[in-house]
């Protein structure tokens, strides 16, 4: 069961935390989407420049592939006392559990940890910020959204639609997700121990009994999957700079 009595320690760190270790088959590249070109740099490189912004985070750990060539040209821009590096998983819990257990050896179980996607590059600064504002006297942590605006449609294995569904209350998860380190490690070691396969942190805080919060945030903050949204990111990135 939740521990509430977490919410009530004072002054706790704030940790990031990069997934980086897929391959990201769908965009049809031989290079892993992360280190595709984007505005000027790579993907990651937006994604870390934007996490190493926020000055309230204490450092963040990357979980890479062991297979990765690609990093070590890129590792040179951050300073070794921010950024932690990581062997990950197959899997993005996998991945997730490898960082959180590197940063148990040094960290408060206390600590917050924002858990962030490395292909969402164009997540703002001022939305990082929100989030820990928000969720800093919560005991069951959260995660940035936006509400589902579209009509919603449930399908069969044929592609034909079963039903239209309500979305109102629906909301799209993105990242960061943040949860206290202690609670968010048990979560996904039970998870992954019971073969439950989650697509993200907040799905295995459900399955332990938390419910985390939704806090809005923008809807450009998207997760680069297929190629189109590589083009689309480009474009948020742009316009952000000329404002």
């Amino acid at each position: 069961m939740p521990d509430k009595r977490l919410a009530d320690l004072a002054s706790p760190r704030y940790w990031g935390v990069v997934p980086a270790a897929g391959s990201g088959s769908r965009m049809g590249s031989d290079i892993p989407k992360q280190y595709l070109p984007l505005a000027g740099r790579s993907v990651i490189e937006h994604t870390l420049d934007t996490l190493f912004a926020c000055t309230r985070l204490a450092g963040v750990v990357l979980a890479v592939s062991a297979d990765d060539s690609r990093w070590a040209e890129i590792r040179p821009r951050y300073a070794d006392s921010m950024l932690q590096c990581v062997t990950g998983g197959a899997e993005r819990g996998h991945s997730v559990l490898m960082a959180l257990r590197h940063l148990a050896g040094h960290a408060d179980p206390a600590d917050w940890v924002l858990v962030h996607d490395a292909a969402r590059p164009c997540v703002r600064l001022a939305d990082i910020e929100t989030l820990i504002a928000a969720l800093q006297k919560e005991a069951d942590g959260g995660l940035l959204g936006v509400p589902v605006s579209d009509t919603m449609k449930r399908v069969d294995r044929d592609g034909r639609i079963s039903a239209t569904v309500e979305r109102e209350a629906l909301w799209h998860a993105q990242t960061p997700q943040m949860f206290r380190l202690g609670p968010l490690l048990a979560a996904l070691e039970q998870a992954l121990e019971e073969g439950v396969a989650v697509t993200d942190e907040a799905s295995a805080m459900e399955r332990a009994g938390y419910r985390p919060r939704m806090i809005e945030g923008h809807a450009d903050n998207i997760k680069i999957t297929v190629p189109a949204h590589l083009a689309l990111a480009e474009f948020y990135l742009q316009e952000r700079s000329r404002t």
